[in-house]
């Protein structure tokens, strides 16, 4: 989670998400930085609007739950919490995209 943390703190600061840069955060911190975790981590940003990104994956996650009706039998209608559960993991996948 710290190398995610490193390139979003570098992308509030304007500064490039660049290898030298996220171990400079991480030492820092720290943290011995992996080699190939900090690649892995410049790699998967390279060409990514991270601004677009935060926005687009908070979106669903702020959005207000979906309420759940009773039905006749005073349970709660299925479909809706499907809904439910099905936006939260979008939104789960975005990130997941977004930080590889």
């Amino acid at each position: 989670m710290e190398y995610i943390y490193a390139s979003m703190l570098l992308h509030s600061a304007k500064q490039h998400v660049n290898e030298a840069n996220v171990k400079k955060v991480l030492e820092a911190a720290g943290v011995k930085p992996e080699e190939g975790r900090v690649k892995a981590l410049v790699s998967a940003l390279d060409g990514v609007d991270i601004d677009a990104a935060i926005k687009e994956a908070a979106v669903p996650m702020m959005a207000a739950p979906v309420a759940v009706a009773p039905t006749h039998s005073g349970g709660h209608a299925p479909a809706a919490k499907k809904e439910e559960k099905k936006s939260e993991e979008e939104a789960a996948v975005g990130l997941a995209g977004l930080f590889g």
